[in-house]
Parts: structure tokens; sequence; C-alpha cells
């Protein structure tokens, strides 16, 4: 064995496994977003029909995310990510062969895939801190939440090198593989006893269960941070192609390769908000304030900034100071519930709340852009990640450190 701790040991396989595997949704959940500027350069297609297609992708994940999340906290978690992949995959290949007629049935298609791809993020996180210590449980969180934001830009560079056709198929390919190995290593791990099940389970003592996340888990407060980064994280990334070629005037291949490099450097929030968070004292609060801080001063220079090169360099700061304070959300927040027994319905309920965010806005963004124009729209990102320095405010209570990190 290469480490002498076999609770490191577990930790890292079980952490690179769901890593990978997520790695994989990111990519098929980033194809549209990366292929819009070509899509909308073919003429077939208009923003309002992309709008509608991400909007209702988003939907069906959103939905996905709370029914599966409920779900996964009473099935075994390689079934839920192994299937999960696998009939996103099917689905995703069934939207390519019925895109071209822009039919109803070809939309469903792709919100199915969205369902599907929902079947996989909470049951991760039950299974990663049920069986890891809570700080490893952190540090697996925090590989694949790196992934969701490195699926960006390997989707990109897949973009910047065959039609947008071409994309979808390797999608498809990659989460039917995906499926296929993560059931042989869940498989192997549960043999192993690197995974075991069922060994939290929510109290039914007074004052417990779901009370407990109103009081001690502040579950409110989450909620909403999880509605406003998830328009960030989600929404002004898928549309980050559209405005580097529409507002920014770049041709819709040097869009697909900027979007490519900026969000590899938005990959790294993860990693640097960590090493931040530990320099606070292990302090999630203030960690989560700064970033809406620095978030929303990013915006407010965005909106004056014309230059493409300052404009990308901000807008690009702007999301990793939002997508910091998600971080802090889905990396130590949601592993802190292990003692609930509900890890995976809370994830499901918070991505959930998240991505219908997400699907509203990006209807709304759509006719943004035709209303009040790119600008204007800047400013309604500003508005939002302020609306997150107003949630994240301590209101009177002193920042303490955390114990159990």
């Amino acid at each position: 064995m290469i480490f002498k701790d076999k609770k490191v040991a577990n930790a890292v396989y079980l952490g690179v496994l769901c890593s990978v595997a997520y790695l994989a949704v990111y990519f098929a959940r980033n194809i549209l977003s990366v292929v819009t500027p070509q899509m909308l350069e073919g003429g077939a297609y208009g923003e309002e029909y992309i709008g509608s297609l991400s909007s209702l992708f988003f939907g069906f994940y959103a939905v996905g995310q709370l029914i599966n999340g409920l779900i996964g906290d009473r099935i075994k978690a390689k079934y839920m990510i192994s299937f999960g992949l696998f009939l996103a995959g099917v689905s995703n290949a069934i939207f390519l062969m019925i895109a071209e007629n822009g039919s109803f049935v070809a939309s469903i298609a792709y919100g199915m895939t969205g369902f599907f791809l929902s079947m996989i993020y909470a049951p991760m996180t039950k299974v990663v801190a049920e069986n890891t210590e809570p700080i490893y449980a952190t540090r697996c969180s925090m590989g694949y939440t790196f992934a969701s934001f490195f699926g960006s830009p390997v989707a990109g560079i897949v973009a910047a090198t065959v039609v947008w056709q071409g994309v979808f198929v390797t999608g498809s390919a990659i989460l039917v593989a995906m499926a296929l190995s993560a059931f042989v290593f869940f498989t192997i791990f549960e043999r192993k006893g690197v995974v075991k099940y069922g060994q939290y389970k929510p109290s039914k003592q007074k004052g417990q269960g779901m009370g407990v996340l109103f009081g001690r888990y502040h579950i409110v407060k989450f909620t909403l941070i999880s509605m406003i980064t998830g328009v960030i994280r989600t929404t002004v990334v898928f549309w980050m192609p559209t405005y580097l070629s529409d507002y920014l005037e770049f041709t819709p291949d040097n869009a697909a390769l900027i979007f490519t490099v900026a969000t590899f450097v938005i990959s790294l929030t993860t990693f640097i908000v960590i090493f931040i968070y530990e320099r606070l004292g292990h302090n999630m609060d203030l960690t989560i304030l700064i970033m809406f801080i620095s978030s929303s001063v990013m915006f407010a220079l965005l909106y004056f900034v014309k230059l493409p090169l300052l404009n990308i360099i901000l807008l690009v700061l702007a999301i990793m100071s939002s997508n910091g304070a998600a971080t802090m959300l889905w990396s130590r927040y949601c592993p802190s519930l292990r003692d609930t027994g509900m890890v995976s319905s809370v994830t499901g309920f918070l991505d959930f709340v998240s991505y219908m965010s997400a699907s509203f806005s990006s209807t709304l963004f759509a006719n943004a852009v035709s209303g009040i124009g790119w600008g204007n729209l800047i400013l309604v990102w500003c508005g939002l990640v302020l609306c997150g320095v107003i949630v994240a405010l301590p209101y009177g209570k002193i920042f303490k450190r955390e114990k159990n990190i």
C-alpha cells in the first residue's frame, strides 16, 4: 500500500474516483455552453432557443437534485452514480440525434440529461462524508469541487478542436465509460471495506432531525448562499462564451479559446479558497463574507472597464470570488452534516435551490441581453453578489474558529 495510514489511503482512493466521475459530469454539463457560439454562428439556432434549452436543463437538474438527494439517503451510491452517468450518456446521445429539427422532444431529451446527471452529487457527498474523517471529507469534496470547475476548460478544449456535434458525441462516450468504471471500482471498494453504507441515521430525538438544521446548521442562510452562488457559477459561466463574442466582439473560435483559459483559472478557486480559509483560522463565515465582498467589487469595476483584457480579468476574478463562497458551501458545510444522517437529502436540496435559481436566471439573462444590454446585466450580477454580502454578515455574532475541522 502506498499510504501507511489506511484512513488516508481510503480517502485518497474514494476521493480520486469521485473527482474523476464528477469531472465527467461537468464536462457534459458545459457542452451546450461552449458550443453555443458555433450553434449561433450557423444560424439554425437563436439565443432564445439556447436560453430555453439551458433553462430546461437546469430545471430538470434542479428537480432531480431534490428527488435524487432524498433517494440517495436510501440507495447505495454505487447504483445512483453509475446508473446516473450511464443514462445521462444515453439521453445526451438521443438529444444529438434529433437536435437538428429543434423539436420539443429534443429539448426534453436534453432536459433528461440534466435529470440523470443530478443523480451523482448528493449520493457522492454522502458516501464520502460517511466513509472518511471530517478533514479528509473536506479534502475529497475539494477534489470534486475542483473537478466541477475544471469541466469547463476541458469542454472548451474539445469545442475548439471539433464541430459542436462532435463535442456531444465525446460527452456521451465519456459518460458511459465513466459509468462502467464507477460501478466496477465501487464494487471493489465495498468488498475491501473502503465503502460502507448506513453508518449514520437521522436522529428521532426531540430537538434533533430536521430541527437541528434550522438551529445549529443555519440551513436558511446556506440556502440563500446556494441560490446566489448558483446563478454566478452556473448561469454567468454558461453565458460567458456568448458574452465574449457578443459584448467583447471576439470571434466564436477566439471566444471558445478564451473561455477555456478563463475557466481553467477559475477551476483553481477551490485550492486558493481553502488556503485562505485555513489562514483565517478555519473560519467559514468570515471566508464567505470576504468572498462575496470581493466579488461585488470586481463586478462593479467590470461595469466601468471596457478594455477587453482587463474586462476578462475582472470577470474571472468576480466569478472566482463568488465560487469561493460556493466552495465553502459544498466542500465544508455539506460534509459537516454527516452526524445528521441527511447528507444526501440536504445536499440535494441545496443543489436544487441552486439550479432552480440558475434555471430561472438563464432565461432571464437571455432576454435581458436584448432588453437592457450586457452593461446593465453586469449591474444585475453585481447586485446579486451584494445580496450575498448581506446574507453573510454576522449580525452581532462574533466570528469563532471552527474546532471540528
